[in-house]
């Protein structure tokens, strides 16, 4: 049970599919990666989230290129928490495998899926919603657990849509779910996870009966859980600091964050979520501490 002294668990998502257009700090090379991660830790974040030059890398080319960028990383910082993202491949062994293959070479103790499915899309000239389908099954969940728990990494779980949570909980009931998984709970901005015009978004809005919805699903289960807005700010709604009075963690970026009047670099998003951290009276974890905090393996 988290209290006021428990310790906030900042996850920094460096980049995602966002663009030099989207965003000019969106750091896209190995040696931008690099600079980035080590300032985010430097501030205070102490999970790096990363996706390499090209999500459509597969297998052993996928894993060099992130080797390129994670190898001076962890040899500077060996204990740093970070994890990349799934591949392009067409089924969920393919989206993993290069997780396995980076582990033979570098220190990885956590492994990202998002356990469920969702509509991702944009307003189309009508204005209607357009785009397609990103479909997680049951048989990709029952295998990408599986994977987590053969390689002792803790899951990273995207909770795009409520449905998402309720396999979660399938799982932890049944006592199946893999040690250090963490509930990352992504709330739908105006702007939605692709968008640069607003009006088509996903899953439940960043409001106050919107997190206590969640909270009331994940009640009795002590599951650790963050927050994060796709397609918008997230301390301009109130769930982040209702997240860290709950006993929740943070989870921010140049990823996630899109407003069509600003375009902030990762550590204006890490300070202000230390800074909020402070006002609230949470202290920020260190590296041991979320490690603690999420059980990993």
């Amino acid at each position: 049970m988290s209290t006021p002294d428990t310790p906030v668990i900042i996850e920094a998502a460096i980049n995602g599919m966002t663009s030099k257009e989207k965003n000019p700090h969106a750091p896209r090379s190995p040696e931008e990666i690099r600079e980035e991660a080590l300032r985010c830790y430097a501030l205070g974040a102490t999970i790096v989230h990363a996706h390499n030059s090209d999500i459509m890398l597969t297998g052993q080319a996928a894993a060099e290129d992130y080797l390129e960028a994670w190898r001076p990383i962890l040899s500077e910082r060996p204990d740093a928490l970070w994890y990349p993202t799934l591949t392009g491949a067409p089924d969920m062994a393919g989206k993993l495998d290069h997780v396995e293959r980076i582990a033979e070479v570098v220190p990885l103790r956590m492994c990202a899926f998002d356990p469920g499915s969702t509509n991702i899309g944009q307003p189309g000239p009508d204005g209607l919603p357009v785009g397609g389908v990103y479909g997680v099954s049951y048989d990709d969940c029952r295998y990408a657990f599986a994977f987590c728990e053969r390689l002792r990494m803790g899951p990273a779980l995207g909770i795009y849509e409520p449905n998402s949570l309720r396999t979660t909980l399938a799982y932890h009931r049944a006592g199946k779910l893999p040690a250090g998984s963490m509930v990352k709970f992504y709330f739908g901005g105006e702007y939605g996870l692709m968008s640069t015009e607003p009006g088509v978004t996903f899953g439940l809005m960043p409001t106050e009966y919107g997190l206590l919805a969640y909270l009331d699903m994940l009640e009795g289960t002590e599951l650790p859980w963050s927050v994060s807005v796709w397609g918008g700010d997230l301390m301009e709604t109130p769930i982040a600091r209702l997240a860290l009075e709950r006993g929740g963690h943070l989870h921010v970026g140049v990823e996630e964050f899109y407003s069509s009047d600003r375009s902030p670099t990762n550590e204006e998003l890490v300070r202000e979520a230390v800074e909020l951290c402070a006002k609230v009276g949470r202290p920020v974890a260190t590296t041991e501490e979320t490690a603690s905090l999420l059980g990993l393996p």
